[in-house]
């Protein structure tokens, strides 16, 4: 992927899991992130550098950083965006990510994100699907007590995910929760939070994240309004909508 560089920052730590955290539906993937790297100290491990994103930097503590990064520790690495993906970046992102991952000898991947239900307002139980790029990895996941998300469409940065691993035959999962649309969804980040302690042993305190959740939702709604934005675009209201298989 000449178009996309990864830039490691340092000492990568190989054989670990890797995450996925990107804007999409209730920003369920980008919250978790939040609160992982909060949660579990995780440094800035590399960076993805490309003439493909837009001219835009992100500014923490009053210095640049590129708005994909990669986050990692012993036991994890973890990709976040903090801009919505364009469509057209998001074949040659992800495939770049998934190629370095590989090259760290990550043992599996995990697209931690959501699926939108109907209304989601009256909703008081949450649940968690699974989806994943072969069959051993649909087991596993249904061992530990999450379930399988038997039919639907997936679009964006964790359905390319899901596909390139598939195509590679490569171990991954996308653990979706419940959630809204278009609007931040904490409580939905914390469902799928539970889900990836379920699969992967990694384990954070969920009632800091239900604490914040008003000032997530509040801090988040920006940042939604692009993602709503890109989401339009690439025809995301599909996942609603029940596949039509014809033989």
């Amino acid at each position: 992927m000449g178009e996309v560089k990864i830039v490691e920052k340092g000492k990568i730590a190989l054989g670990t899991t890797m995450l996925f955290g990107f804007p999409d539906v209730g920003l369920v993937g980008v919250i978790a992130a939040s609160h992982l790297i909060e949660e579990m100290n995780l440094t800035e491990v590399a960076y993805l550098d490309s003439v493909l994103l837009p001219p835009l930097i992100v500014l923490h503590e009053g210095l640049p950083h590129s708005p994909i990064r990669i986050f990692g520790n012993n036991n994890m690495l973890l990709a976040v965006s903090e801009t919505p993906l364009a469509a057209e970046i998001i074949y040659p992102v992800m495939y770049a990510l998934i190629d370095w991952g590989r090259s760290k000898n990550v043992k599996m991947m995990i697209s931690l994100s959501g699926i939108p239900v109907q209304d989601r307002q009256d909703v008081t139980e949450l649940k968690v699907f699974a989806a994943g790029s072969n069959p051993e990895m649909l087991k596993m996941a249904e061992n530990k007590g999450v379930e399988i998300l038997g039919e639907g469409y997936m679009v964006g940065p964790q359905a390319v995910m899901l596909q390139q691993c598939a195509k590679l035959d490569f171990p991954a999962l996308i653990l979706l929760a419940q959630c809204f649309y278009n609007y931040p969804d904490p409580e939905a980040a914390a469902e799928v939070l539970k889900s990836l302690e379920k699969v992967t042993g990694i384990k954070t305190d969920i009632a800091k994240l239900l604490e914040k959740g008003e000032e997530i939702r509040l801090k988040a709604r920006d940042v939604m309004k692009r993602t709503q934005q890109e989401m339009s675009g690439m025809k995301k209201g599909q996942e609603y909508d029940i596949p039509l298989y014809v033989s």
